[in-house]
């Protein structure tokens, strides 16, 4: 497997250009810099590329082991995580007042990226602790939150999200696991399953936030509630106490993520394991959805960040492997893969998609900046529209593209793709997983279509639209890039015709439940192109801007050049085909399967 270097080049390229650093005309940020910001990302860089990384396909290989009850992850791991957490990365993005650094959860978001390129198995054991920290910090009370947030803040405890039985996947409502009144506290029985980093020896304690009913609690969603239940017992000094009666049954065989522990923890094989109720009775599920959406755009930017590090190795692979021949007009002789150009054609759509969804991730992020902090309620709520319609589009899109991109990957090695030793494979047993937790993308496409779409009649999706249209005018009054400002204006044509197929299909009493399932996916494909493809646009004109200026890096501003062009004139076609699944839907489902 090859190095990974972090691709801070580009991420940069996002923050200073794109973005402009509007996170940091917040009040909250008035102290920090660019240089700051540009130190951090440095030096994140460099313990991914130094420390995570090379231990990804060893973890792969060794992967994690259950003994008497303790799960051991793959050496080398523990002091890692701790190198981790000694080095304050846990809490870049939270609030200081629990120990976080407080920066924009834009660089978190970038930073973030670094971690899942360089081991995605490990960087999972953070990203749930992360949404744990949400979670707990919005709807816990004074006294929980004073006994755990600081240790979760800084990485010392790990956090899990505890949703899954046997019998309930995404059918949350049917959830069994009890909780009894226990005087100022609760005793859970019940089995999760699917529980990623329930159990390990890289933290001294694991924080688990779970789903379970009272005895008294109605049937479906409306009677679960959210449960904080620590491996080991915390006294009110915050001191560790004995275990708690939580333990791991059993860990899962997977596909790939082997390096990640994904367990089945069984609550209350003796006594009961001791818990605390987190916010209201019943409103657990609503609770949970902080760390869900938390852990979604999370997802999306894993995705992104385990397709650059396929990326990374298979452009590594096609600069040196010698296969063939080409035209003597070029070499004459034996060739290296990069020099064929059905290869360069999987390469450049590999990097102009991934140029493009980290783009629009980072953006998504900036906007959770100003909806957290803007001075404005104004600002605050028209944020967090785009935020609410950006979320599954990030989570859904991007990993189906990581699927896709690690995939190539992996057929840009040919045979030897194929082939473990290599690494690449990895990759793609890796990113597999992203499109079917936390919501599979199926589910996304429903949050799309039926939540975010009609709950303000498309107005957030019209009003970004109405921001790509005029990127698509000013893509047109340049001679050189009309093509590419026609082409995006044609999918903000289509995207507006989709939405109002849309609400008109979700009028239907009838059958718009039907119809707004079968078009869901096309739906969400579609808007993640053109939002895609509108990024790029912004990306074009800048990088045409700075090499009219005679900016020294042309080389990147040519290669960004490129991978506009790939994006508007090669890939964003695909999805404006789905403007035809759209319209159809759903009579072809109705066929016989």
């Amino acid at each position: 497997m090859s190095p990974y270097a972090a691709p801070l080049r580009d991420i940069r390229f996002v923050l200073d250009t794109l973005l402009e650093h509007r996170s940091l005309a917040l009040p909250q940020y008035q102290d920090l810099s660019p240089d700051v910001i540009d130190a951090v990302l440095e030096e994140a860089g460099r313990v991914a590329g130094d420390v995570w990384a090379p231990l990804n396909q060893d973890g792969d290989r060794h992967g994690c082991r259950l003994e008497g009850g303790e799960v051991l992850t793959p050496p080398g791991f523990a002091e890692a995580y701790r190198a981790f957490v000694e080095g304050g990365w846990n809490g870049i993005g939270s609030d200081p007042e629990h120990g976080g650094q407080g920066l924009p959860e834009v660089v978190a978001s970038a930073v973030q990226e670094m971690w899942q390129g360089a081991n995605m198995a490990l960087a999972l054991c953070p990203l749930l602790t992360a949404g744990a920290v949400e979670a707990l910090a919005q709807h816990g009370d004074e006294a929980l939150k004073a006994r755990y947030l600081e240790k979760l803040v800084s990485g010392e405890w790990t956090g899990t999200m505890n949703l899954t039985e046997p019998q309930a996947g995404s059918d949350l409502s049917v959830v069994r696991t009890r909780a009894v009144p226990d005087g100022a506290h609760y005793r859970l029985h019940g089995q999760k399953i699917f529980i990623t980093w329930g159990e390990h020896d890289c933290a001294e304690n694991i924080v688990h936030l779970v789903l379970a009913r009272l005895p008294d609690a109605a049937e479906g969603n409306q009677g679960i509630s959210l449960f904080l239940v620590p491996k080991r017992l915390v006294d009110a000094q915050g001191r560790l106490g004995e275990r708690n009666d939580v333990n791991c049954v059993s860990l899962e065989h997977k596909l790939g993520i082997h390096g990640s522990p994904t367990c089945m923890l069984g609550f209350g094989e003796r006594d009961g394991a001791i818990g605390y109720l987190v916010g209201e009775p019943g409103r657990g599920l609503a609770h949970m959805f902080t760390m869900m959406n938390a852990a979604r755009h999370k997802v999306g930017i894993q995705g992104i960040g385990v397709a650059e590090r396929a990326y990374q190795q298979a452009l590594a692979y096609a600069r040196e492997r010698v296969q063939g021949r080409v035209p003597k007009s070029r070499s004459g002789g034996p060739a290296t893969l990069i020099e064929h150009y059905d290869v360069r054609r999987m390469l450049l759509s590999m990097r102009a998609r991934l140029e493009a969804l980290r783009a629009l991730a980072l953006l998504s992020a900036s906007e959770m900046d100003i909806a957290r902090h803007a001075e404005s309620t104004e600002a605050r709520e028209r944020a967090q529209q785009r935020v609410d319609l950006y979320t599954p589009i990030v989570k859904a899109f991007s990993t189906d593209q990581a699927v896709d991109i690690a995939s190539l990957a992996v057929q840009v090695h040919g045979g030897m793709g194929y082939i473990e030793e290599t690494g690449v494979a990895q990759h793609l047993r890796d990113a597999r997983i992203a499109p079917i937790y936390e919501g599979t993308n199926g589910i996304q496409a429903l949050d799309l279509v039926t939540r975010k779409l009609q709950r303000d009649r498309g107005a957030a999706l019209n009003s970004v639209l109405d921001e790509v249209a005029a990127c698509a005018a000013s893509l047109a009054d340049d001679p050189e890039l009309a093509a590419w400002g026609r082409a995006l204006r044609d999918g903000v044509d289509d995207t507006r015709r989709a939405l109002d197929v849309v609400l008109e299909r979700a009028a239907d009493a009838e059958k718009g439940h039907d119809a707004l399932q079968a078009l869901a996916t096309p739906m969400l494909d579609l808007v993640g192109h053109v939002l895609c493809a509108w990024q790029m646009g912004r990306a074009a004109l800048r990088a045409r801007a700075a090499l009219q200026d005679g900016h020294e890096d042309t080389a990147f501003y040519r290669a960004k050049l490129a991978s506009a062009e790939f994006v508007l004139c090669h890939w964003l076609p695909r999805g404006r085909a789905q403007l035809a699944a759209i319209e159809a839907a759903p009579a072809l489902f109705d066929a016989p399967l």
